[in-house]
């Protein structure tokens, strides 16, 4: 199955897409209305509005600095996800979504990084619970988090993952149990998003790092391509190795060039054209 991750309501319908996840919430904390025909997105604890009207709804570590984009190594501004505030307009964000669409795709849940976050809310929170060790009660809290969502979802709960399969890293660094919320996901997507795609080789060894990571769960993973300005040869052999162990594999941000891609693809499959993940 082929996907298209849009802001454009009209591309969730093209004939060349078998899903449309369409962005309700984005990063910047741009806001849209749900729609009844495209799997509904929510970024959920990255939004750069937000913060920057508020900035203590910011996570932080143990120097008070924030989780924000002027910091190294932070792309969004992250709200901290013990805000019940916060918290609790998501969910009726999810709510509406699932109201229109019985299907929904949460993105950016988790702490920023290892570290995060360490304000008054989340001292006392992990005070006066019943962890001693802190990276687990990080992973209770985002795991309460979606399970809270997927009471609200009444079809597919679509999750991202950070793309970091390594053993033990999604858990150390955001918060994110990936066996235990295996129990309210249906399907999890891994963006693994690059300019050019002229070598796959990176992109093999972290869809069969992700394989290998989901596959006892039973739980199925997609994967996501970038699509924008791509070389269309490129990005139909990232296309090709990526389903080669996704069970999907959707498109960011470039509609027509992601059609481009599958219409060549299913045409070099007529001819008999063949590409293997080691090719070129």
């Amino acid at each position: 199955m082929y996907g298209i991750v849009t802001r454009n309501a009209e591309e969730v319908d093209w004939s060349e897409f078998d899903a449309g996840f369409y962005e309700v919430k984005d990063v910047t904390g741009r806001a849209a209305e749900p729609l009844s025909n495209a799997v509904n997105m929510i970024s959920c604890f990255g939004d750069n509005a937000a913060v920057n009207s508020n900035p203590d709804l910011a996570a932080v570590d143990a120097e008070g600095n924030r989780a924000t984009r002027e910091q190294p190594y932070f792309d969004w501004s992250h709200v901290c996800p013990t805000n019940e505030e916060y918290r609790a307009g998501l969910l009726e964000i999810v709510e509406d979504c699932a109201a229109e669409n019985g299907d929904v795709r949460l993105d950016d849940v988790g702490f920023p990084r290892e570290g995060y976050c360490r304000c008054d809310r989340c001292e006392s929170r992990f005070a006066e619970s019943e962890y001693e060790d802190r990276q687990a009660w990080r992973a209770a809290e985002i795991t309460d988090f979606v399970a809270a969502a997927a009471e609200r979802i009444p079809g597919r709960t679509y999750l991202t993952l950070y793309p970091d399969p390594y053993p033990g890293h999604l858990y150390r660094r955001a918060g994110i149990d990936v066996e235990t919320l295996a129990d309210y996901v249906d399907e999890f997507v891994v963006p693994l998003y690059d300019m050019h795609y002229a070598t796959t080789y990176w992109l093999e060894t972290i869809a069969k790092g992700f394989e290998s990571l989901l596959d006892p769960l039973e739980t199925p993973f997609s994967i996501e391509l970038y699509a924008v300005d791509l070389d269309l040869d490129d990005l139909v052999h990232a296309t090709e190795v990526a389903e080669e162990y996704a069970e999907n594999v959707h498109f960011g941000y470039d509609a027509s060039n992601a059609a481009a891609a599958i219409r060549r693809k299913d045409a070099d499959s007529r001819s008999g054209v063949t590409h293997r993940p080691d090719d070129g």
